[in-house]
C-alpha cells in the first residue's frame, strides 16, 4: 500500500489536465535516531523555551517570529502579516516550458517526489503528458506551492509515473569562484594523466546504489544489538516495585483499623484523650492482641496466692 500523499492537485499542460498526487521519493526515517534522555532517570528530555536575556521560561502563547537587523535587535513579524503575503495555491502544476535535461545544473536539484495519477479517468491524460516528454528527452518546468512557499519543479518520466524534483532558486546556490579561485592552474604531465586514466578504466562499472553500505549505520546497529543483549533496566524501573509496597502497607493499615474497631473498649470506659494534631501509628504490633490476656492472668494468679 502506497504511503499517504504529501500533496494533491492537478497537472496541466495547455488544455490537458489530470488529478495527481505527490509523495516524497526519499526518506531518512529508516536511519537510527537518538533521543535526549536524563542519564539519572532514563526519562526523555523535553526542550523548554527560555528568554535569552532574563533566562525565564516563556509560554507558548508568547512565542513569536523576529528578523534580526542588528545584534540582539529584532523586527517582530506577526503570523497574520506572513499569511497576507503567502502565494495563493491553486493546487495545480502548470507546465510553463520544456528544457533539455542536460541544461539543468545538478546543484539546483533539491527534493525528489513521485507523481502519480489519483483516479482511473485521469490516467489517459497523465500518460499523454508522460510519453510526450519521454519521446523528446525533455524536462518540464512548472511551479508548485509546498509548505506555504512557491517552488519551481522539474518533471521527467520515471517508469510508469513521473519524477518531480523541486529546484533551488539562484540566490540559494553559492558561486564556485568563492571556493576555487585559490586552486592553481597546473599542467599535468601526459604520462601521469595516462596512468590515472588506466586506473579509472580498471575501476569502471555501473551505478548500483544497493552495493554502497552505510558503514556508520551498520556499526550503530551492531552497537545497539550488543547493548540490548546485556541491557539492564534503568534505576527508575527497578524502583517501580515501591508503589506495590505502599499499597501493601495501606492494606495492613486498613486491616489494623478494622481490628481495632472489632476490639472496641467496654461501655463506660473512656479511652485515652487524643491530643490535637497527634498522628497515631496503626501498624500491627506482634503479640499486641495477647498482651491484655497475659496481664489478666497474672492478676488472677496473684489473688489466689494471697487467699
Amino acid at each position: 500500500m502506497a504511503p499517504r500523499a504529501y500533496w494533491k492537485g492537478y497537472l496541466k499542460l495547455s488544455l490537458v489536465s489530470c488529478p495527481i498526487a505527490l509523495s516524497p521519493a526519499t526518506s531518512s526515517s529508516e536511519r537510527i535516531s537518538f533521543r535526549q534522555i536524563n542519564k539519572q532517570t532514563g526519562n526523555r528530555l523535553r526542550q523548554q523555551l527560555v528568554d535569552e536575556v532574563t533566562r525565564e521560561p516563556v509560554d507558548a502563547a508568547d512565542k513569536g517570529k523576529g528578523y534580526e537587523v542588528d545584534k540582539g535587535i529584532y523586527i517582530e513579524v506577526d503570523d497574520d502579516e506572513l499569511e497576507a503575503i503567502e502565494v495563493e495555491s491553486k493546487h495545480t502544476i502548470e507546465i510553463d516550458r520544456f528544457v533539455p535535461a542536460a541544461q539543468i545544473d545538478k546543484r539546483y536539484y533539491d527534493s525528489p517526489y513521485y507523481i502519480m495519477p489519483t483516479d482511473t479517468v485521469g490516467q489517459e491524460a497523465f500518460a499523454v503528458i508522460r510519453d510526450a516528454m519521454r519521446g523528446k528527452s525533455m524536462v518540464a518546468l512548472g511551479r508548485i506551492v509546498l509548505a506555504k512557499r512557491e517552488r519551481v519543479v522539474a518533471l521527467e518520466p520515471y517508469g510508469k509515473g513521473l519524477l518531480g524534483t523541486t529546484l533551488r532558486y539562484a540566490y540559494e546556490v553559492r558561486k564556485p569562484e568563492e571556493y576555487f579561485d585559490g586552486i592553481q592552474d597546473i599542467k599535468v604531465p601526459n604520462e601521469m594523466l595516462k596512468l590515472a586514466e588506466h586506473i579509472l578504466d580498471t575501476k569502471k562499472g555501473d551505478f548500483e546504489p544497493a552495493e554502497f553500505e552505510d558503514h556508520y549505520e551498520t556499526a550503530l546497529v551492531e552497537l545497539l544489538r550488543k547493548k540490548q543483549a546485556g541491557f539492564k533496566p534503568p534505576k527508575q524501573k527497578e524502583q517501580a516495585a515501591a508503589p506495590r509496597n505502599v499499597i501493601n502497607l495501606m492494606d495492613a493499615l486498613r486491616r489494623s483499623v478494622e481490628a481495632e474497631r472489632g476490639a472496641a473498649p467496654a461501655q463506660g470506659k473512656k479511652g485515652r484523650k487524643r491530643v490535637e494534631g497527634q498522628r497515631e501509628m496503626l501498624l500491627p504490633i506482634e503479640g499486641g492482641e495477647r498482651a491484655p490476656q497475659r496481664a489478666a492472668a497474672k492478676k488472677s494468679g496473684a489473688r489466689r496466692k494471697a487467699g
